[in-house]
């Protein structure tokens, strides 16, 4: 009886995988602007939901509120309108701008650590490290984050985060940020289907197949009504990855 023979898979060369990787380098450049604009309306509106039960007991949290409230503004601006240098280190490390002085970001942090502006703080510090390239920061500061019930907000720290290892092609974290970003609340309908279809397309875009599929077709199945689903675009999706179904 002849024995039978092993069919090799292809072995992906070093330069297919060096590809992979910068493709996946700049694929946060596509979703930075949607995903910090929407980020920071959030944890902006929400604000005081977060802190509120804090600031009405502690004095502590309300001098912290005061402290963060000129960054968090300025923040806002910056998210609506565009990030710069200048803007993101006053942000971060304060400063005086049209006669307002700011404590920056970061003295927050170190000041009123433990309390519910501290801890909003850190979202926009590292969002802000994000948009000046200071990836290692963002990481830090994105992972000290809580989202303390507030799961949109959570959500889209996951993302940025994501974002952050996906510069630093670090894939296999940057794909599990993405997709712990779209699990925070499976029932909320208008943030895990975005989050399933950033997960998708990273996926894609690092060769992931079979993962991309998979994930496309949650977004199909869970989430029917969504935009994606009832402009064909994700059956254009998974045609493209070869699956009819």
């Amino acid at each position: 009886m002849a024995a039978s023979k092993e069919v090799l898979k292809p072995v992906a060369t070093v330069e297919e995988t060096n590809l992979a990787l910068e493709k996946a380098k700049g694929f946060w450049a596509n979703y930075s602007k949607p995903i910090i604009y929407v980020g920071s309306a959030i944890i902006l509106l929400a604000a005081g939901w977060l802190g509120y039960q804090k600031l009405i007991k502690e004095p502590k949290e309300l001098k912290a509120n005061e402290s963060v409230f000129q960054a968090e503004t300025l923040f806002g601006k910056m998210a609506t309108s565009g990030f710069s240098k200048d803007s993101v280190n006053i942000v971060l490390n304060g400063g005086t701008l049209e006669g307002t002085t700011i404590t920056g970001l970061l003295k927050v942090i170190s000041n009123y650590d433990g309390t519910a502006s501290a801890n909003r703080a850190r979202y926009m510090t590292g969002a802000s490290y994000l948009q000046i390239g200071e990836f290692d920061k963002a990481i830090r500061y994105l992972k000290e984050f809580k989202g303390n019930g507030a799961t949109q907000i959570e959500s889209k720290a996951l993302t940025m985060l994501g974002h952050a290892y996906a510069e630093k092609k670090q894939t296999a974290e940057a794909f599990d940020a993405y997709k712990k970003a779209a699990m925070v609340n499976l029932k909320d309908d208008a943030i895990s289907p975005d989050a399933f279809l950033m997960a998708a397309a990273y996926a894609e875009t690092i060769g992931k197949n079979k993962e991309a599929i998979e994930l496309y077709k949650k977004v199909k199945d869970k989430y029917p009504k969504h935009i994606s689903v009832s402009n064909g675009e994700i059956e254009k999706n998974l045609a493209r990855l070869g699956e009819f179904n």
